[in-house]
């Protein structure tokens, strides 16, 4: 097995982070950067793990 791509280890990091802050303050969840943050955060995992499974498959 090939290791992830350092920006998807990034990416997990970054959302890992905003969750943790989420939780500490329950208010956070009112701020639309947040939203997107981890929108564009998820999105990046899904994308880095497809690209991966297609190179385990191909």
């Amino acid at each position: 097995m090939t290791p992830a791509p350092r920006s998807s280890l990034v990416m997990a990091r970054l959302t890992l982070s905003a969750i943790q802050a989420a939780s500490d303050d329950p208010s956070i969840w009112c701020e639309p950067e947040l939203h997107r943050a981890l929108l564009v955060s998820g999105l990046s995992l899904l994308v880095g793990g497809l690209s991966q499974l297609q190179c385990d498959l191909g």
